[in-house]
């Protein structure tokens, strides 16, 4: 089946908050000497200027789920766009360390919503043919802000802005806030959302613009109908059980193992470890 055009450009724009994701995580690797000259920190106190917005990012990926329930995908995206966005400016123009710490952990809260709102959005808007392929945008989207993130803050630190150049490191990350922001305008309402709220008539409509038949109109929002009653009756069964064991343990296991490979420490520490290698 043909992908839409709208269906791509929305899951495109979605996957804008995977590269916010990417690029927030990976552009405090710039600034780490300026921040130790700046705020006068330890060593200690460089380690919890970077762990602020991982502790913004454990509350955001847990209250992201209730949050896109309630309030719907998109509404929640444009929320993490402006968080994004006050992130970055804030974190630009921090007036103490307080601040700073502060605005790094508001870019974390943005991190963790995005990664399970957006690929939760484009699961949902995607035909099941294709579903696959364009939630994977996401998590390419994720490598690419790191990658950028990294010649950001190289390009700006060639600019020899001196005292400032990491408030402009910070600062630049505003631009892709904005522009996601702007983009999710474009972008409809979850279907699947709609038909959870009851809005079956407005499922029906963004279905139609997403390139579904009339003649699958019906089918779909009827699976989609099956899919939260299957859903609705799972919530009853109990997580912690002995037929769940082994894939609860297993996907602990991937994202202990995601932790103990050390990959953080390159992401945050990349120019450090470098300099001290000579």
């Amino acid at each position: 089946m043909r992908v839409s055009s709208l269906t791509i450009w929305s899951a495109l724009v979605a996957a804008l908050g995977g590269f916010l994701f990417g690029f927030d995580t990976a552009v405090i690797s710039g600034t780490t000497s300026h921040l130790e000259r700046v705020f006068q920190l330890s060593g200690a106190g460089l380690g919890v200027t970077v762990a602020s917005a991982l502790v913004g990012t454990i509350l955001g990926s847990i209250g992201a789920g209730p949050s896109a329930d309630r309030w719907g995908r998109k509404r929640v995206m444009i929320a993490l766009a402006v968080l994004y966005l006050v992130s970055a400016l804030g974190s630009a123009w921090a007036w103490n360390w307080g601040a700073l710490l502060f605005f790094r952990w508001l870019g974390g809260l943005a991190v963790g919503a995005s990664s399970v709102v957006a690929p939760m959005y484009i699961a949902e808007i995607s035909p099941p043919e294709s579903r696959g392929r364009l939630v994977a945008i996401t998590q390419l989207n994720i490598v690419i802000g790191i990658l950028a993130a990294f010649f950001s803050n190289y390009w700006i630190a060639r600019q020899q802005f001196g005292e400032s150049e990491w408030r402009w490191m910070f600062g630049v990350e505003a631009i892709p806030a904005g522009l996601f922001f702007l983009f999710l305008w474009s972008v409809p309402r979850s279907p699947r959302w709609l038909v959870a709220r009851g809005w079956t008539e407005e499922a029906a409509k963004v279905l139609r613009r997403l390139g579904i038949g009339e003649d699958r109109v019906g089918t779909l929002i009827e699976e989609i109908r099956q899919s939260l009653q299957e859903e609705r009756e799972a919530l009853r069964v109990p997580l912690f059980q002995k037929a769940y064991l082994r894939p609860i343990l297993l996907a602990i296991a991937i994202a202990a193992f995601n932790q103990l490979s050390g990959i953080n420490a390159v992401l945050y520490y990349a120019p450090k470890i470098f300099e001290m290698a000579g």
